[in-house]
């Protein structure tokens, strides 16, 4: 039985990715214009990038379907368009996303340079993101006007937008877009570095694969991508094609190994909000007060939904005495005090046991 569920989980899961992956692959061939616009040169960035949307969506519809997870996903949705709270909801969203997100608030309350160092490296990243992939898939491109050599036009999915002088500082602006980037997110892997090696407790627990790599794997993007900027600039295309091939290596690694290492937080965190509604929500529909000394300890919709995933999971903690239930209607208090005292009867009768004997 567990044998068969599992194997569904995993058909399911093999056919979100199949789709997700198809649904990417038709955009890249309709923005592109049937592939007019798409740079046969950047083939190894667009096959990694469908790799990676495969595994990640194989391995976020795999998490999605486990009984905690789905119950947070399913519940939180439900509670986040309920008419009730509808209109305070998308308020908290606003706020959330611009402190928690954008802001990194909950990052900075630990540690300011923390904060700062994660705040370099995500929105770096986000600017890299912006710009490489539409790139990539042909989505924007750039054409000097007709008639005008000084003046180029932005396409977006093949039709024409703004247009802009070549050197203007706009253009300067977009065309190192990926340079303000790479500054970014090398300033925030040195202070990320810089606090593995002098924080011993971080260094106590860090591994290689989930701490160091990726700060390795983002640091020698960054650096080979401004070494190309440099080899074009200063040098004349001195080195360029092995820097270009360095690049891309780097790059492509990164792509491949986005869904199995330390990246995949980037998909799992903005489920995060829906726990925050979750507990929000859950406050004000009323708390589940203890069966045994009646004190408020949690809200009642999040109890009652953790009794029913642990029935899903295999684990019943119903108790023989009917005015408690179950034992996750008491506190955690007083489970404290009931296993104290069990433990105090069962040495007792340990006790009289021996005394007798």
């Amino acid at each position: 039985m567990t044998f068969g569920r599992v194997g569904e989980e995993r058909i399911v899961a093999l056919l979100w990715g199949v789709l997700f992956t198809a649904i990417l692959g038709g955009l890249i061939v309709f923005g592109s214009r049937t592939l007019a616009h798409f740079d046969a040169a950047l083939v190894g960035y667009t096959f990694a990038t469908l790799f990676a949307t495969f595994a990640i969506t194989y391995r976020y519809s795999m998490w999605l379907q486990r009984p905690p997870t789905r119950t947070y996903w399913v519940r939180g949705w439900q509670l986040f368009f309920s008419r009730k709270y509808l209109a305070r909801n998308i308020r908290n969203w606003f706020a959330w996303v611009i402190s928690d997100f954008a802001m990194n608030r909950f990052i900075f309350r630990r540690d300011r340079k923390r904060g700062l160092a994660h705040a370099l490296i995500m929105w770096g990243c986000i600017l890299a993101f912006a710009i490489t992939f539409p790139l990539v898939f042909g989505w924007i491109h750039f054409e000097t006007v007709p008639g005008d050599l000084t003046t180029y036009r932005t396409y977006v999915f093949g039709f024409g937008t703004s247009s802009f002088p070549i050197h203007s500082m706009a253009a300067f602006l977009i065309f190192h877009g990926l340079v303000w980037s790479a500054f970014l997110v090398i300033g925030g892997v040195m202070l990320a570095m810089r606090r593995r090696m002098r924080d011993h407790g971080a260094a106590a627990v860090q591994r290689f694969g989930e701490d160091i790599l990726p700060l390795v794997l983002l640091f020698a993007i960054s650096v080979t991508g401004l070494l190309l900027t440099a080899s074009n600039t200063w040098m004349k295309g001195y080195g360029y094609d092995f820097l270009a091939l360095l690049h891309a290596v780097t790059v492509i690694f990164t792509l491949l190994w986005l869904p199995f290492g330390k990246f995949f937080h980037i998909f799992q965190r903005p489920a995060q909000l829906g726990v925050s509604f979750y507990k929000d929500v859950g406050a004000l529909e009323g708390m589940a007060r203890c069966r045994r000394c009646d004190t408020e300890y949690a809200p009642l919709i999040q109890i009652n939904d953790l009794i029913d995933v642990e029935r899903k999971l295999g684990y019943r903690y119903e108790t023989d005495a009917p005015e408690i239930e179950h034992y996750q209607r008491i506190c955690p208090a007083c489970r404290r005090s009931m296993l104290a005292l069990a433990q105090g009867d069962l040495w007792q009768a340990t006790t009289q046991t021996t005394a007798r004997t």
